[in-house]
């Protein structure tokens, strides 16, 4: 599925008026970085979800933030769309993997951790990488067959080799 520079920008403009932390979670929730594939752009996409972002740490003090994770986790790899920016989608999966932890939401924290891992493998950092996700994916005693965890151990499987 693709998703057409009209439509961020359609949801840019819904972010300006959100109230709420859950609207603005709907919002990031449902938008292209999802999808993986943007048409036009990718600045204008980037650009959708730091506005995301700023909205997200002005509703952190009103409420608590359900997807907050997933939002710093996904902003990530959109910027990892852009090569330049690797330290800054490294920022995003750290902070997601704080906020997972904080939150004790196990599956944010391995979906983050996955992402933080393929990208140190890139960098040349196999055994942290591996190390890493190790600790996490061994703390499931269930549910192999999501995808989640199964993404999570074919990247451990290829860290192994």
């Amino acid at each position: 599925m693709r998703i057409r520079i009209e439509n961020i920008t359609a949801d840019a403009k819904e972010l300006e008026f959100a109230e709420t932390a859950d609207e603005i979670n709907r919002i990031l929730g449902q938008g292209p970085i999802r999808e993986y594939q943007v048409e036009g752009p990718i600045e204008v996409a980037v650009s959708f979800y730091r506005a995301g972002m700023e909205a997200l740490g002005a509703a952190e003090e009103k409420e608590s933030l359900a997807n907050e994770s997933e939002t710093h986790r996904l902003t990530g790899d959109l910027l990892l769309k852009q090569s330049s920016n690797a330290a800054e989608a490294q920022s995003c999966f750290q902070r997601a993997i704080e906020i997972a932890r904080k939150q004790s939401a196990k599956s944010w924290e391995l979906r983050a951790t996955t992402s933080l891992a393929r990208l140190l493998a890139k960098q040349g950092c196999r055994d942290e990488a591996r190390t890493m996700l190790a600790h996490i994916y061994g703390w499931f005693t269930e549910g192999f067959d999501t995808a989640d965890l199964k993404d999570a151990k074919v990247l451990l499987d290829q860290l192994s080799a």
